[in-house]
């Protein structure tokens, strides 16, 4: 009992200093993300902190963070300008019209996802094949690695300039000295987490050092903000008067809603599954997506800008220890209390600091065994691997995970399609045997039906699928026009070892077939992929 409180103990003190730790790396990506989206930064601040709490307490899986991303702020961006143009030429124009189509879209994003998890769409995460997993994980890590880069740089004039000379060398320096502090504090000591240790040490430094870097404070008033001093999020009254519920309004706002709900869900389902190979332990996809979308119909009432998962603070979360919902608390309370009490401080931190938290993710999240293994595996999966870390990379991760496994599901139909084989023999009897091998399925049928010469086959002919497998309706209907070619050719034709599914769904594509079909003690049993209506 003892050993058990300290484990909980301890587990607690983790969770709160790992929350500690993402909520100071959340800072500057929600910020970012909320000028990606054309927002104020404190949309994305509030994003941050309702989606954050909402998904810890309720979500599918303990330890992941969520919060306002760039997958879905880009399609946000025209979003927002679309909507203030439609304000604009209203008979009375509204100015910031944008902003309510947003947060009216962020509902509706909310209501598909939450059904989403009600319909249990959320296990069709388990279908991603692991060749587009690391190709996901690689290229968001390349994504968050670049995205850091415009750190380095400063705006003159409007324009963003690469930082040179002494900004440049005490930037990395500072990048270095967090790195170097993640990295060999674990090796020294455990109770202590390393990213926090590096952000604090690293601000000590600039702040007493009285340094000239780039902090929070700074990079919020360079992208246009006033800074992340608010209070708390309130109800948004206006959407009710201000977006007329029409048909237009639908049609503008019902495309977005599916497209953002997409990118939530996939990514956040896509998290779920590395968390959960990281952890050794197992989420509920389905819960997780009820979460997700509970918690953007709230941020949408209240003025967030949505959001999902985010994986680069969610690895952050778990390397530092936070494994349990206490830490995505802890981070979004945090995060909140920075908002209304500890603005000005929060905005002393150095960017220098979160970049280096950041670069430390990138290496820890980059599956660096997949350069070992591409010429070990099959080259259809290195092809996939490579193709998805592109695509992440040039698009965003819902278009690169959809085409990877549209492009596994092809390449798995088409290898299965040319395993089909015919064994011919005789019997004694002259009866032709065909047996069948491989499986049978739309794909497989073109080359199924050519292994048979209707034409020169003998009188009786008989099928023997002892060895195959039916495994779709396209495979009934196949067999059932081979039937009917070999009756039409004056022959007779027997078919063995089918399974009692096969033969019930051949039976209701033509009764006639029950005289053509052998049953035998040793049939298979399997079920076969079509329209799930069973046959009594």
């Amino acid at each position: 009992m003892v050993d058990f409180f300290k484990k909980k103990a301890k587990n607690s003190k983790d969770d709160i200093l790992s929350g500690l730790t993402v909520a100071l790396a959340l800072v500057p990506e929600a910020v970012a993300f909320a000028f990606v989206a054309g927002v104020d930064p404190l949309v994305g601040l509030y994003a941050a902190f309702m989606i954050g709490l909402i998904t810890s307490v309720f979500g599918g899986r303990p330890g992941m963070i969520s919060g306002a991303t760039g997958a879905m702020a880009v399609v946000l961006v025209s979003l927002v300008k679309e909507g203030n143009e439609m304000g604009m030429a209203m008979a009375t124009p509204v100015e910031n019209m944008g902003l309510n189509y947003l947060f009216a879209t962020i509902v509706l994003t909310g209501v598909i996802q939450f059904l989403a998890g009600v319909f249990k769409f959320g296990k069709f995460v388990r279908l991603i094949p692991h060749p587009v997993m690391m190709g996901f994980v690689n290229g968001l890590a390349i994504v968050i690695f670049l995205s850091q880069l415009g750190m380095f740089t400063e705006k003159i004039a409007g324009e963003a300039v690469w930082l040179h000379g002494t900004e440049l060398y005490t930037m990395i320096g500072l990048v270095m000295l967090t790195m170097a502090i993640m990295f060999f504090l674990p090796k020294l000591t455990s109770k202590i987490p390393a990213a926090l240790t590096g952000i604090v040490v690293v601000s000590a430094i600039v702040i007493f050092g009285g340094l000239d870097v780039s902090t929070v404070g700074s990079f919020i008033r360079d992208g246009g903000g006033s800074g992340l001093k608010g209070g708390l999020p309130t109800f948004q009254s206006q959407l009710f008067n201000m977006v007329p519920l029409n048909w237009e309004t639908i049609t503008f706002v019902l495309p977005y809603a599916c497209i953002l709900a997409a990118i939530g869900l996939i990514e956040s389902l896509m998290t779920l599954n590395l968390l959960d190979e990281i952890t050794n332990s197992r989420g509920n996809g389905n819960r997780e997506c009820m979460a997700q979308g509970a918690a953007n119909i709230v941020t949408g009432f209240f003025g967030g800008m949505g959001g999902c998962a985010m994986i680069g603070q969610s690895l952050i979360n778990v390397k530092s220890g936070g494994r349990g919902r206490l830490s995505g608390i802890v981070a979004a309370l945090t995060l909140l209390a920075f908002i209304l009490f500890a603005a000005s401080y929060i905005e002393m931190v150095p960017i220098a600091a979160l970049v280096g938290v950041m670069f430390m993710v990138v290496i820890g999240t980059f599956a660096w065994s997949s350069f070992r293994i591409l010429n070990k595996i099959p080259k259809s999966d290195a092809f996939v691997l490579i193709l998805v870390s592109g695509l992440t990379v040039i698009f965003d991760l819902a278009i690169a995970v959809l085409v990877g496994v549209i492009v596994s599901a092809l390449v798995f139909s088409w290898e299965n399609a040319r395993r089909i084989r015919a064994r011919k023999s005789m019997k004694e009897d002259g009866t032709k045997v065909y047996e069948i091998w491989g499986p049978l399925f739309f794909g497989s049928i073109t080359t199924f039906m050519n292994k048979f010469d209707v034409a020169n086959d003998p009188e009786s002919v008989e099928i023997d699928f002892i060895e195959s497998r039916v495994s779709d309706h396209s495979g009934i209907e196949a067999i059932s026009n081979l039937v009917k070619k070999y009756e039409n050719a004056g022959k007779t034709i027997k078919l063995k070892h089918l399974s009692e599914d096969c033969i019930k769904l051949l039976h209701r594509a033509d009764d006639h077939l029950r005289t053509v079909i052998i049953r035998d003690i040793d049939d298979p049993r399997y079920y076969v992929v079509t329209d799930k209506v069973k046959i009594e």
